[in-house]
């Protein structure tokens, strides 16, 4: 079985594990990536009554049906759901997300919705965090003196080459970042002046990870 159908196997489950639960008042959280494209696929075939989505990029927002209305998460209360991906999870599920870019909207979504469901495939479950890039938003000044300091912390960062945010800041990825302790390093990089967000989600994990291998999908 391929990647693309095990994600896609995946995004299917999520939408059944939240589907008898959606009423006219639910809002749904959409991250970004192409296995929660799998998800907003399904969500757009299943064209259900909800009061509408919240998405974490620009991206997101133009593959949504056009039969849901698009929030601002400032138009809302919160979200019932939140449903993406990630690149890594461990058994404590937390995640490594930001491969997309959009992590510092991915964690805000997250940390404003009552339920985080994360979907995956088997080949993103590792036993220690790091050995995906860890990308880390910054403020396009303090680029140079945040990747001083995460040279000092043990990773080697490398700037992602032409590439925005939707918020227009800038990536460094962090490859070879020892993640020993992952809700501490996560703090421990927010607090450096410049950084806007890191993709460690630790603080904010995901509630409930759906995990598609060749032979059977997993709710962790």
């Amino acid at each position: 079985m391929s990647q693309d159908s095990k994600k896609e196997l995946a995004a299917k489950e999520a939408f059944e594990l939240i589907k008898a639960d959606l009423m006219k008042e639910s809002v749904i959280g959409i991250g970004t990536g192409s296995t929660t494209n799998f998800f907003i696929e399904e969500l757009n075939r299943a064209n259900v009554h909800i009061k509408g989505v919240v998405c974490s990029s620009d991206e997101s927002e133009r593959l949504v049906n056009d039969a849901y209305d698009v929030f601002s998460l400032n138009d809302v209360h919160g979200m019932d759901f939140y449903i993406d991906g990630a690149d890594e999870f461990n058994d404590r599920k937390e995640l490594i997300k930001g491969g997309g870019g959009a992590l510092t909207r991915e964690k805000i979504l997250a940390q404003s919705s009552k339920k985080f469901i994360c979907i995956v495939d088997d080949t993103k479950h590792v036993p220690l965090l790091g050995k995906f890039p860890l990308a880390v938003e910054v403020i396009e000044v303090a680029r140079s003196a945040i990747s001083r300091e995460l040279m000092i912390m043990g990773g080697r960062p490398v700037y992602r080459q032409g590439f925005r945010t939707d918020n227009g800041n800038q990536i460094i990825d962090v490859h070879n970042m020892p993640i020993d302790v992952p809700y501490e390093l996560e703090a421990k990089i927010n607090n450096i002046p410049g950084v806007v967000e890191n993709g460690i989600f630790s603080k904010r994990k995901a509630d409930t990870i759906v995990c598609a291998s060749a032979n059977s999908i997993e709710i962790i």
